[in-house]
């Protein structure tokens, strides 16, 4: 008797124990994530310093190239690998898969690619590391994490890649180049993003290869088949690539998301980009003389990716902004190209000689024998620091890229 009753007293506590304990999640008992909302920009790495051609010492405030990307330091990237599969970045406070190898088979290839439409729906029922919330990432996403500090590959011939350096923090990040044995390029290493072009069937996507973000046709240009993407689908701060504009009323605009000023006018005329340098070093406005040239990853932050020239016949960049108009090579109204301070670096012998540039306007090239909007607005290319572009009638590269070298300039300061 006395050995039932204990019996059903034991089993009485354990149904009590069972009621009053919530048993957590997978996902609630070992998240990675960080307490990040909002839109924190990270740092682009590079941290040398560049003329109009090459590398250089470190200048001094009034000397030539002063004020450039690796003159300023916010937000350095840091990263947490979770040891399953996904890594946590503790500036964004984003999570993202580990690798792009979707096949499993421990080798980045063609194979793991995917076309637009098998990105987006994929990320429904992919599940890593017990999470089942995983998206394909914004434009603004995916560039988060690209890093300045790689080597553009593009002209080079040579099949090895030993000695490149990609765009990403392979420490914590799996990355391959494109895959020559089954006939791509070393440069197509181009990442899907969630953002389509809203003028035009052009998805944007991230090169980690080639430093560069372009609208990217989601058909083949040349023969039948679907353009194919490596994948990094990423969870968490789905707040990340949200802007939080105000107008402070003095010609300045604040993004409270980011922690950036702005100059709510740009420079109104064009140059190269000693001359942006030193515009914006030199530049004093609303009672601040803290102005710099922005690197690539911040002047992208304010690419309004639902704008365009052709949809809304305006600049890719919120209302609270004046972009200055002007007439494109196809001699179309149009928006400019804005330098960044950032050296776009290329393998070669000059290969400081380029910088980055954010598109607000319609990314021109020559194909076909004409000039047309060919990666659209909020790509992010580079033009050659100096030089004249004349030089340059039908643009540069198998897409005839436009070369401006007279590029715009819109100041930032940072006030958090």
């Amino acid at each position: 008797m006395k050995s039932a009753l204990l019996i059903l007293l034991t089993t009485v506590l354990i149904a009590i124990s069972s009621c009053s304990e919530t048993k957590p999640s997978a996902v609630e008992a070992t998240d990675n994530l960080p307490d990040i909302s909002g839109f924190p920009v990270v740092s682009t790495n590079q941290s040398t310093f560049y003329n109009n051609n090459s590398e250089i010492s470190d200048p001094v405030s009034g000397e030539v190239f002063y004020g450039q990307d690796a003159q300023y330091s916010n937000n350095e990237p840091s990263y947490q690998d979770n040891g399953d599969g996904t890594v946590t970045d503790l500036v964004t406070g984003l999570m993202w898969a580990q690798t792009p190898d979707m096949d499993g088979d421990d080798d980045i290839d063609a194979s793991d690619k995917m076309t637009y439409d098998e990105a987006l729906a994929g990320a429904a029922s992919y599940n890593l590391a017990g999470y089942d919330d995983w998206r394909l990432p914004s434009i603004k996403e995916q560039y988060s994490l690209i890093l300045f500090n790689g080597v553009d590959p593009s002209g080079y011939e040579g099949t090895s890649t030993d000695g490149l350096i990609p765009f990403v923090d392979t420490e914590y990040f799996d990355f391959a180049y494109g895959d020559t044995d089954a006939g791509e390029r070393i440069i197509d290493s181009q990442y899907a993003s969630s953002s389509m072009y809203v003028d035009g069937e052009l998805l944007f996507g991230v090169n980690l290869a080639d430093g560069r973000i372009k609208g990217y046709g989601l058909h083949m240009p040349f023969g039948p088949g679907e353009k194919t993407f490596f994948v990094m689908y990423v969870r968490g701060n789905t707040t990340y690539g949200i802007n939080d504009l105000v107008d402070n009323g003095d010609s300045t605009i604040s993004d409270n998301a980011t922690g950036l000023m702005w100059m709510q006018n740009d420079s109104q005329l064009s140059m190269d980009w000693e001359d942006a340098l030193s515009y914006a070093e030199n530049l004093e406005a609303a009672g601040y003389s803290d102005w710099r040239l922005p690197d690539a990853k911040e002047l992208q932050s304010i690419v309004d990716y639902s704008r365009s020239p052709g949809t809304t016949s305006s600049a890719a960049i919120d209302p609270l902004f004046d972009a200055t108009q002007i007439t494109n090579e196809a001699g179309q109204i149009d928006y400019a190209c804005y330098w960044t301070g950032t050296t776009h670096v290329n393998w070669s012998n000059v290969g400081g000689a380029n910088a980055a540039y954010v598109s607000f306007g319609r990314t021109m090239g020559f194909m076909g024998g004409t000039w047309v909007d060919v990666h659209g607005a909020g790509a992010q290319r580079s033009d050659p620091k100096t030089g004249d572009p004349e030089e340059f009638p039908t643009g540069h590269g198998p897409q005839g890229d436009a070369i401006r070298i007279f590029n715009y300039v819109r100041c930032v300061r940072t006030v958090q």
